[in-house]
Order: C-alpha cells, then sequence, then structure tokens
C-alpha cells in the first residue's frame, strides 16, 4: 500500500501547470511540474520506497502478466479458430478487433484515470477483459468471436497503459527503465507461457478453454488492485470529463475500422476494384484528416497531441514504437502460423515462441539498467532497431527444411531489440516533455503502438492471402474441382491433411512463398522503424523525481 510519503510525491508532480509553464522544457524546475517549493519546508518530496514500490507494482503486474498471456494465446491458435469457423480471413480480425480496441481506449486511459484514479481504471480493465475471455470461450459464431476481442481489448489496453502511468507516477526518470524493464519481464513471462498455455489446452480440451481458464485468475487480480493501489487521482471535478477526447478516439477508431476493412476484403474477399474496397480506403484517409484536425484544433487535451508531435524526439520515438509493433506483431501471428505449416502441433508452435518473450524481457531490463548506469539512451537505440532489422532478415530465410535450432536463435534476438525499443522510446519520450504531460506522452506512444500492431497484422494479412491465392490458383487452377478445394485450403489448415496426395507439395509450397512474402514486407517495416529512430535526440535522465541537479 503507498505510503504517506508516496501521496506526497503524487500530490507535488501533479502541480498544476500555469500559463507561463513550457510545453516542451529542458529546464529541471519544470521539468516535472514541481513548483519552486515543492514542500511546506521547501524539500524535494521522498520517493517511496523499494518494499512500497515492489508491493503496488506487483499487484498490478499480474493483470498485465495475464494481458501477456492473452496475446500470445491467440497468436497460436488462430489457426484453429480459424479453421473451427472454417474462415481463415478470421485470423487477422481475431488480432485486429482486439487491438483496434486498445488503439481506441489506452489514450484515453491516461486522462480518464487522471480523474477517476489509476486503481478505478484498473479494476475496470479487470472486469472488461474478463468479460471479454467469457464471450470468446462460449462464442458460436465469427462475431461473437469478435465482439469478445473487442472486449478483451478495451481492458487487456488499460491493464498494460495504466500499469505505465503508475511506474510514471512512482519513480524517478534515472531508474525509471529498470522498473519498466521489472514490469516487461512480467509481460514477456505472459507472453513466453502464453504459447505454449495456449497450445496445450487446445490440443487437450478445446481453444474455448484457453479463454475460459483465464477468468479467476483476473477476479484474482481485480482484488489485488483495490486492495494495494492508492496512487489518488491528479485531478477532480466532473468538468474534466468534459476535457477527454472521446471525438478524437471515435475518429481514430473509424480510420483503422475503415482501413482494416478495405485491406483485409480487397483481393482476399472481393476484387480490389470492388466498390468495398474503393470506397472504405478513401473514407479511411478523410477519417485520418478529420482526427488531425481535431486533434490539433478542436480537442481541449488530444488523444495524440499533435503540439507534442512538433518536438523530434517525441515524433521519432512515436514512429519508432509504430514501425517496430508493426513488424514484431506481423510475425507473432504469422510465425506460429509457418511452423503449424511444417507439421508442428499449436503446443510446439508456442514452444518456438518463448525465446521470443525471454529476449523481450532481458532487452528491456537490460537496457534500463545500462540507461540508469550510464544517464544515456541514443547508442542503445541504434544497437536495438538494428538487431530488430537483423533479426527479421534471418527469419525471412526460413523454409520447410530449416533445422529446429535457427528459429529459436532468431526469435531471441527479435524479442531483445524489441524489447529495448519499447523500454528506451518511453524514457526518451519522457525525459522529453514535462512531467504533466508524462501520461499524455505515454498514452500517445501506447496508441501509436497500438494502431501499429492493428496495421502490422492487417498489412500481413492482406500480403499473406493474396500471395497465397494467386499460388494456389497458378497451381492448380486447371483442376478439377479447383475452386472447391482452393477456397477450403484458404479457410482451414485442416484441409492440407485431406488433399490429394499430388496436391500437397504445391499447396506446401505456396503456403511457404505466402510466409516469405509476409515476412519480407515486415522486413521492410523494421527497416523503416531503424531509419526514424535516427531522428531522436539525447535528453538528460535525472535522479530524482523533482528532475533536478543535486
Amino acid at each position: 500500500m503507498a505510503s504517506n510519503e508516496s501521496t506526497a510525491v503524487n500530490e507535488a508532480a501533479t502541480a498544476p501547470a500555469t500559463e507561463q509553464t513550457p510545453l516542451l522544457g529542458d529546464g529541471a524546475q519544470h521539468a516535472t511540474g514541481y513548483p519552486e517549493e515543492t514542500s511546506e519546508h521547501g524539500e524535494v518530496p521522498k520517493e517511496a520506497t523499494m518494499k512500497e514500490l515492489l508491493v503496488i507494482m506487483s499487484s498490478i503486474w499480474l493483470g498485465v502478466f495475464l494481458a501477456a498471456l492473452d496475446s500470445t494465446i491467440v497468436a497460436t491458435l488462430s489457426a484453429p479458430i480459424s479453421s473451427s469457423f472454417n474462415s481463415f480471413s478470421l485470423l487477422s480480425w481475431l488480432a485486429t478487433s482486439y487491438l483496434i480496441s486498445n488503439a481506441a481506449c489506452q489514450p484515453l486511459s491516461g486522462r480518464l484515470t487522471d480523474i477517476y484514479s489509476r486503481r478505478a481504471g484498473l479494476i475496470f480493465s479487470n472486469v472488461f477483459f474478463a468479460m471479454g475471455n467469457v464471450i470468446c470461450g462460449l462464442a458460436q459464431s465469427e462475431w461473437a468471436m469478435i465482439a469478445g476481442r473487442i472486449v478483451s481489448g478495451i481492458g487487456g489496453g488499460g491493464l498494460t497503459a495504466i500499469s505505465t502511468f503508475v511506474t510514471s507516477d512512482l519513480v524517478p526518470l534515472r531508474k525509471r527503465g529498470v522498473w519498466q524493464g521489472i514490469g516487461n519481464i512480467c509481460y514477456g513471462a505472459g507472453s513466453g507461457l502464453g504459447g505454449v498455455f495456449g497450445g496445450l489446452v487446445n490440443d487437450s480440451f478445446g481453444w474455448r478453454w484457453a479463454f475460459l481458464i483465464q477468468v479467476p485468475f483476473l477476479v484474482v487480480s481485480c482484488f489485488l488492485v483495490a486492495w494495494k493501489v492508492k496512487v489518488p487521482p491528479k485531478e477532480e471535478g466532473e468538468a474534466k470529463l468534459k476535457q477527454v477526447d472521446f471525438l478524437g478516439a471515435i475518429t481514430l477508431v473509424s480510420t483503422l475500422v475503415l482501413l482494416l476493412l478495405g485491406l483485409n476484403a480487397g483481393g482476399n474477399q472481393v476484387p480490389w476494384t470492388h466498390p468495398l474496397v474503393l470506397t472504405s480506403l478513401p473514407l479511411s484517409v478523410v477519417s485520418l484528416g478529420v482526427f488531425i484536425y481535431i486533434e490539433a484544433n478542436v480537442a481541449v487535451k488530444p488523444v495524440i497531441p499533435v503540439r507534442l508531435l512538433l518536438n523530434r524526439t517525441v515524433f521519432s520515438a512515436c514512429l519508432t514504437n509504430w514501425f517496430s509493433t508493426m513488424a514484431v506483431f506481423g510475425l507473432l501471428f504469422y510465425l506460429p502460423l509457418f511452423f503449424q505449416v511444417q507439421g508442428f502441433s499449436a503446443t510446439a508452435a508456442g514452444v518456438r515462441l518463448i525465446p521470443q518473450a525471454v529476449g523481450t524481457s532481458i532487452g528491456s531490463l537490460g537496457s534500463g539498467i545500462l540507461m540508469r548506469a550510464t544517464g544515456r539512451y541514443k547508442v542503445y537505440n541504434y544497437l536495438s532497431m538494428t538487431a530488430q532489422a537483423v533479426s527479421v532478415a534471418f527469419i525471412c530465410t526460413l523454409n520447410l527444411s530449416t533445422p529446429a535450432w535457427p528459429p529459436f536463435l532468431y526469435f531471441f534476438l527479435l524479442g531483445a531489440a524489441y524489447g529495448s525499443m519499447l523500454t528506451i522510446t518511453l524514457v526518451a519520450l519522457i525525459s522529453a516533455v514535462d512531467h504533466e504531460y508524462h501520461a499524455v506522452v505515454t498514452s500517445a506512444s501506447y496508441a501509436f503502438r497500438s494502431t501499429g500492431s492493428t496495421i502490422g497484422i492487417t498489412i500481413a494479412s492482406a500480403v499473406f492471402q493474396n500471395i497465397l491465392k494467386f499460388g494456389l490458383w497458378s497451381r492448380f487452377g486447371d483442376r478439377k474441382n479447383a475452386a472447391d478445394l482452393i477456397s477450403r485450403i484458404r479457410d482451414s489448415l485442416d484441409e492440407i491433411g485431406k488433399l490429394p496426395g499430388d496436391w500437397k507439395p504445391g499447396v506446401l509450397a505456396a503456403y511457404v512463398d505466402s510466409l516469405r512474402a509476409v515476412f519480407l514486407t515486415l522486413l521492410g517495416l523494421s527497416t523503416l522503424g531503424a531509419l526514424v529512430s535516427l531522428g531522436m535526440r539525447e535528453h538528460k535522465l535525472h535522479t530524482n523525481l523533482a528532475r533536478r541537479d543535486r
């Protein structure tokens, strides 16, 4: 439970800005929003003790662990779930429906928990995450499954984002990377176990139980948060609710839905010249323009503050998150499919994702320790982004005859690079802005990350479906019953085992070609992430909450 000292820290840290407070300040006195006298005695407030922080954060990290577990459960089980509904196009929507609600709600969670408290936000998130898992576990149709993922996304996004806000509330900037790294170990543990857990449950009891079994643990998480998290709200009064950018969130969701609808349908369910595609894609551009206008000119406290994005470090760090997350999430959802095409079970495919999760934890904590020791982050950013591009390049070499051990090495390197990037860019973001904007800029980074993961999976799905369709028709288009067989192959992996003997080699080759096209596309996105990361500047990492030189 937070002590009076940690409460004082938060009250001081949230002193209201004045007209003279700079938006992007390098001055130490303004860097956290502290006034000249930070207590009755003119002293900088004391930090929460290590014991207090461990108690508070541990109660939150259980929910983070479960949210991470769920993400790789779905990545591993996407193929079995899609096959059970006879719709392989559902694979993309399983991920993107969750991530769209993430993208809408994570940016709002910063503003809303400033008003209603972090504890209220975490309880709400646990409840919604549990409800979404119940809906998924009981779903009897594709649309019910997608609805369950949307509800889960509202809760899961809040769990991960709010944990970051609480850390920013309680931990000095120089130590921030270490605590973020510890949190990412919990996230990495969940990611690593999720694939194996989901595969084992699917192979033993069916995929529905992989969702339902999480619910009791989420109830425990909810009670722990209600008991232990006592961080007070930063702002009071219902008038503050009117400043929350609901309109921006709605237009952001509209933009994503229209974009994903066009990309998922084009060349897959309808031709690229179909009115659905020709309407939805241009409308997504219009909706994006409306969103930008609202953020720049209408919203009092926007979802993605355009003024903050004018800062070079903020813009560069957000774009780095965007492109890198596109690549990593595309891989997380299509690598298990590759392994199942190779003939591995869902459990075995999940096991092969463990090195990525382990690497994420080690990379995040390791970069945090290095930043704490040196007070620098820019050089570590260069190393992490180079490592990510190299790892994706290695993944592009995978084929049906690849031995078992190389993927483990490639995925570990990918995870270490991605975990480092997440911690480094977050520290870069909050070092570049005043303390009063920490929750806002963290929300913005999560918005870029959520939209990036959504778009990355959608791009990967569009490439996969279009290349697979072309490859199957070019190989088997003149065969008897080609249309029926190709349709079934594209909708379910289970159909590969039922094919005529002379079809199987060609079908496997078409799958591998499609997956390699996906991996090459994601390599391009990783390269873009590395290039835009060069724009970040080095900012001073202070060792105290007041961000002053002692």
